[in-house]
């Protein structure tokens, strides 16, 4: 599920996030509904890059509520697609 458009120009690592995001979830979904886990864990692997770069360069609590709030729909689809194959909130310790 594609997010809505943004009403500026994304950063770099925050364009390729998006990208990263719209390739790996149709991926994803369909990996888990044919019960293929190790293969939806695959897809969410390739997100690793794209995430890390995101954080070293992308300011996600910016001044600018438009870019602060898209960016933490951003990462709410991220933690959406990790939690579709894996809550971590159940992991003890």
């Amino acid at each position: 599920m594609s997010a809505k458009p943004l009403s500026y120009t994304p950063e770099k690592a925050e364009k390729a996030l998006i990208d990263a995001l719209d390739a790996a979830q149709p991926e994803v979904t369909a990996a888990i509904e044919a019960e293929q886990f190790e293969t939806a864990m695959t897809a969410l692997a390739a997100l690793r890059g794209p995430i890390d770069q995101f954080f070293e360069d992308v300011t996600v609590n910016d001044d600018d509520e438009a870019k602060r709030k898209a960016r933490l729909a951003l990462l709410a689809r991220f933690r959406n697609a990790v939690h579709q194959v894996a809550d971590f909130s159940q992991i003890e310790g």
